[in-house]
């Protein structure tokens, strides 16, 4: 049995190469920065890697929360990854992902989500409907995940060459439209990466962009700076400088990164720099801002709950940043 496991984890791990920035060909602004964000990499494909040995998530839950505190969230991000290809690759009702979210990894619960995304970029669309991601205010956030991928393994076509589905086909019930406005979001958690956590090097791929797509792209990096992290003070206030009109995205994306760091209980130093500077309070209370805004009605409708959620969010900056 244990053959098995190891021989099912070789065949569905990627290769911890694929994290390497040089080989992404990644900006590289020092050397700090570089293996930050390769560690990140490196503790998302552990938790991979967890998920597609472990025979159920219970067994995989007590590796996962052996990665140190600042790169655990990465781990479990990697897991629901790795549980929901092996959802969608067997046949039945997926169990896995739902197995993780019932333990531990509720803690986790946005992560995961956004890992199912990175699933959902590597199977068959034919198997997206054994995708596990029931919520209906959280599942736009595998559209994060799906984005984040994209721009990671196709950087040229997704971040330099501004792709953009004509029309996605998950949700299936809609809103149209929607979809890529997260997939944005997803993209410009990426471009933090991409840009090797350099202020100046994000802002310039941002600018490339078409002006209506940029709220989202600055949202998502902004959650970026704040989780991972990469960047001192002085860059995160030049950040928000040079985002200009969009420093209330900025400000939403880092209290979404505050909330998952808090439900967690992973919050660290460089979450309390970027919180001040992004949402001009701790990162607790930051969080507190994600609780108090949650919508009552989770349920979908011209405008999907998540994104009035990230409205009411961003409404509690407007004057403060």
């Amino acid at each position: 049995m244990q053959s098995l496991r190891d021989l099912r984890r070789r065949m569905l791990t990627p290769d911890i190469s694929e994290t390497k920035i040089d080989v992404r060909g990644f900006h590289v602004k020092n050397e700090e920065s570089k293996e930050l964000l390769e560690t990140v990499g490196a503790s998302f494909l552990a938790g991979y890697g967890y998920a597609a040995e472990a025979p159920t998530a219970a067994a995989a839950e007590h590796r996962l929360e052996t990665v140190p505190t600042r790169f655990r969230g990465f781990a479990y991000e990697g897991a629901g990854m790795g549980f929901a290809v092996r959802d969608a690759l067997r046949p039945g009702r997926p169990r896995h992902v739902a197995g993780l979210l019932a333990g531990r990894g509720d803690a986790h619960v946005y992560m995961i989500y956004v890992g199912v995304g990175w699933a959902m970029a590597r199977v068959p669309r034919m198997r997206w409907g054994q995708l596990y991601a029931p919520d209906p205010l959280l599942r736009w956030l595998v559209l994060d995940g799906y984005g984040f991928h994209q721009a990671y393994f196709h950087t040229d076509r997704y971040v330099y060459g501004q792709y953009r589905h004509p029309r996605f086909p998950w949700p299936a019930e809609g809103p149209s439209g929607y979809a890529d406005r997260v997939i944005d979001q997803g993209i410009g958690r990426a471009t933090w990466f991409v840009g090797g956590t350099d202020v100046d090097r994000v802002t310039e791929i941002f600018s490339a962009f078409p002006a209506h797509r940029r709220a989202d792209l600055y949202a998502g990096a902004g959650l970026a700076a704040t989780y991972a992290g990469g960047a001192d003070e002085a860059a995160l206030h030049r950040f928000r400088d040079r985002a200009g009109d969009h420093r209330v995205d900025l400000a939403q994306g880092s209290a979404f990164a505050a909330g998952a760091r808090v439900r967690a209980g992973l919050v660290v130093g460089h979450n309390e720099v970027a919180t001040q500077v992004f949402c001009g309070m701790s990162t607790a209370e930051a969080s507190k801002v994600t609780d108090v805004t949650l919508p009552r009605d989770r349920d979908g409708g011209a405008t999907p709950a998540y994104e009035r959620w990230r409205q009411a969010i961003a409404a509690e900056f407007e004057g403060r940043c």
